[in-house]
Formats: C-alpha cells, sequence, structure tokens
C-alpha cells in the first residue's frame, strides 16, 4: 500500500489528493495543513462577499471526506517547532509539497516600511479571519486610500474598503474586522496600475462589481485611458481585456454622480515613494509613465502625490524557502521537473511539489488541477520503487509520538458548527472565529 503525505489542504493539495485516490485504487493520502482548517486560501484568500467562489470549499469538501484520504490540521512542517523535512519523509513513502505562495511582493521604495503601509496580503488575512492575523488599525482614521496594483486581489480589497453594514453584513467575515470596516470613514480609494487598462489582470466580472456598489461611483481619466492604444482600438485584444475596455469606456463616458464614496481607477502610475505625514504615511508619489511602443513603459519625469491614510500593495505572491527542501530564491520556486523535486539537479526520490511552490503565482483556482495531475502522475510512475521504503503501518502514531497531536476532520466539523453557533448567537449566518484559541478549543470540543 502506497502512503503519501499531502503538505497543504488548498486547491492544489485537494487536487492532488484526489488524482491520486482516483488513478490508484490502493494509495492512502494524508493531507496535512499547518491551520486547523482546511481549503487554504479558498478559505483564507477569497473576499467573504463572492460566495460563488467560496463554494468550491464543497469540491474540495468532497476530496477529503473521501475514505482513503484523511485531513491531519495544526501540523506545522518545517521552521522552529515543526516536523522536519526529513523526519516527514521518514513516514510515508511520498511527500508532496502544496504550500503556495506565502508572502507579499514588495515595491522596493522608500518609505513602504511606513505605518499605514500594508500589503493586501495582509488586509485581506485580516478580514477573512486568518489566525495569524492582527487588527493592525488598518482603516482607522483613514479617508483616502491607495491600492497599487490592478488584479482581482486590488479589485476585492477596494470593493472592501467601500462596501457598507447591510451588505458585508451577510458574509462570514468576523465580527470585529465587520464592526472596524462598516464604522470606517473611507470615502475614496485609488486603485493604481503602471501600466495602460488593456493590460490590467483583473477579470470583467470582478470589474464589474464595482461599479454595482450602493452609493459609490467609479471615476476614470479618459486621458489615461486614451494612453492605452488597446483601448482606444480594442478590437485585436483578447475577449478578457476587450470586455474589461468595455466596462471603463461605460464608467468614462458616464456623468458625474456625486456618490457618498469613489474609486477612481488610475492608470499609468508608477509609485515611487511613500511620503510621510505626522510619523505614518500621508500620501504617495507616482511617475507618470508612458507606453514606450514595444509593449512596456518608460517614466516620463513627471510626478503626482496621491493624498492617502492607508495604502495597500498589490503587486502580487512569492512563495518562501522551506527548511530542508531546495528553493529557488529566483523564482520563488522549489526546483522540479514534472513535479519531481531537484536536488543539485537531481531528482530527490520521494519528494514533489504542487500548485505555487512549483510553478509559481500563475493562473486561478482551476489551474491548479492540471498542475496537480502532472505531478501525481510522476508520483504514482515512480511508486513501484518507492514502496520498497519500510514505512509505519499508521503515521499518526509516529506523529503523536513526535508530540504532535493533529486536527482530524471530527475537529474541523466541530469549528464548523462553534462558526454557525457564533453566527446564531450575533444574528447572522456562519461567523468565523479569528484566533487560534477558539479555533483549538472548538476543535477539541469533538
Amino acid at each position: 500500500m502506497l502512503r503519501v503525505a499531502v503538505v497543504g489542504s488548498g486547491p492544489s493539495g485537494c487536487y492532488t489528493a484526489q488524482t491520486l485516490v482516483q488513478l490508484d485504487p490502493e494509495v492512502r493520502v494524508d493531507v496535512l495543513d499547518r491551520l486547523p482548517c482546511p481549503y487554504g486560501l479558498v478559505r483564507y484568500g477569497v473576499a467573504p462577499d463572492h460566495e460563488k467562489i467560496k463554494s468550491l470549499q464543497g469540491n474540495l469538501r468532497t476530496v477529503l471526506e473521501h475514505d482513503r484520504v484523511r485531513f491531519l490540521g495544526g501540523v506545522l512542517v518545517g521552521g522552529p517547532g515543526g516536523l522536519s523535512v526529513a523526519r516527514l519523509r521518514t513516514l510515508y513513502h511520498a511527500v508532496v509539497y502544496c504550500v503556495g505562495a506565502a508572502t507579499d511582493r514588495h515595491l522596493g521604495i522608500p518609505g513602504e516600511e511606513l505605518p499605514g503601509s500594508w500589503s493586501a496580503t495582509e488586509f485581506v488575512s485580516w478580514y477573512s479571519a486568518h489566525p495569524d492575523a492582527t487588527d493592525a488599525g488598518f482603516v482607522r482614521g483613514v479617508r483616502s486610500a491607495v491600492v497599487i496594483g490592478v488584479g482581482n486581489v486590488a479589485v476585492d480589497v477596494t470593493r472592501m474598503l467601500v462596501r457598507g453594514a447591510g451588505e458585508l453584513r451577510p458574509t462570514d467575515m468576523p465580527q470585529a474586522a465587520l464592526d472596524t470596516l462598516t464604522a470606517s470613514g473611507v470615502a475614496e480609494v485609488h486603485m493604481v496600475g503602471r501600466r495602460g487598462p488593456s493590460q490590467a489582470r483583473f477579470t470583467t466580472k470582478e470589474l464589474r462589481e464595482l461599479g454595482a456598489l450602493p452609493d459609490t461611483e467609479v471615476i476614470l481619466d479618459p486621458a489615461e485611458l486614451e494612453m492605452d492604444a488597446g483601448y482606444v482600438d480594442s478590437a485585436a485584444l483578447p475577449a478578457v481585456q476587450r470586455r474589461n475596455v468595455e466596462a471603463l469606456r461605460g464608467w468614462a463616458a458616464a456623468p458625474a454622480r456625486h456618490a457618498a464614496r469613489r474609486i477612481r481607477m488610475r492608470f499609468f502610475l508608477r509609485p515611487v515613494e511613500l511620503l510621510a505625514d505626522g510619523g505614518r504615511v500621508g500620501a504617495v508619489r507616482f511617475e507618470r509613465t508612458a507606453p514606450d511602443g514595444h509593449g512596456g513603459i518608460t517614466g516620463t519625469g513627471r510626478y503626482e502625490d496621491v493624498t492617502a491614510q492607508l495604502v495597500l500593495r498589490s503587486v502580487g505572491y512569492r512563495g518562501v524557502p522551506l527548511e530542508g527542501l531546495p528553493f529557488d530564491a529566483a523564482s520563488g520556486t522549489v526546483p522540479q521537473a514534472e513535479g519531481r523535486v531537484l536536488r543539485d539537479g537531481v531528482v530527490s526520490p520521494g519528494e514533489y511539489v504542487a500548485g505555487w511552490i512549483k510553478r509559481g503565482p500563475t493562473g486561478v483556482i482551476g489551474t491548479n488541477r492540471p498542475c496537480a495531475k502532472e505531478t501525481a502522475t510522476s508520483l504514482l510512475a515512480d511508486a513501484p520503487a518507492l514502496v520498497r521504503r519500510e514505512v509505519p503501518r499508521d503515521p499518526l502514531e509516529a506523529l503523536r509520538a513526535a508530540g504532535v497531536e493533529p486536527v482530524q476532520w471530527a475537529g474541523w466539523q466541530a469549528i464548523e458548527r462553534a462558526e454557525a453557533a457564533l453566527g446564531a448567537r450575533l444574528g447572522r449566518g456562519v461567523v468565523k472565529l479569528a484566533d487560534w484559541d477558539a479555533l483549538l478549543g472548538a476543535a477539541r470540543s469533538e
């Protein structure tokens, strides 16, 4: 019998487990996660008002409830106090690392570390109830915010900044975040890209949601839009970009509504410095850019300061090294060939990767399916050699002997019941538990 550990219970981990049990009728898969809750970024990275995307949890749930798949939460692999990569390797015939891209990219400009300057990831983690997140006073005293980036995460955080209580209350957002956001005084959000609208990374559905927010208007500068040849003539653009341009054209032509809140979408502006005011961020200095005629941009030497008490950078994720695994710092990934981990260019038997730590933070949730299938196929091709090595009959006993008491599926179900009960007490639907003590206390109650 082939025993496999999958480290990470997000989409790539679940899709890897699913492919393994579909292709091999004998394999047993333990899906490990350092959190007591499964689903990775589907639970902690999808905006709380995106119920359709969050419903993907149902698909992942089916995988984790398979009779040959076992969820083991609260298991840290690598790092201080964690189970070492070497030790984990002795417990299973094969280990697949699906640990994603756990940090964000930085701008690398002066003032980036000023109070009031955050990554969008930190903000999302807070309103999504990630147990490592803290209430950093993101919106306290904020009237104007700048979101740097024009992808879907940038759209999400922009939308969350201007959502009202009526729209957020039905979500599973933790109560403290709900109270803070609905009481905030944010009246204006600038979402800024260094290139043109036809090169933005958001998808049309997410973009159009900005135009449907109550008492909120989207404002664009036609002069910025028309600097982009793809905007002026969108016929040759791919379908998504063409639809994006059509949505932007509609907003640009609409008369001013004088709504209570404003989203200003800006293009061809590159951040060069965050400016301080009273010891915290007070403005962002941008350089005007222009198309260089070769698909890129060039600086113009003209600058503009945009007032903001909050700056959220949303310029991409980045993988981080896992102690004991090789790591390519340039790409932020683990060196691999068809999912097989490479150590000094040579395949390391029994070690595999899938998802963002394999290919980088690219694609959408569904992109993880073919990525996971490639890795699982490689692993099963190697299985005849892998099963020759003796491993414990049940790795769970070895984990417990090492002082690890995993949260199993019944513990996760107890967390779900506790979140439903919390929501009922608050007169809402399900409300997420937002700290380690509450999550683990609920899990142990089972």
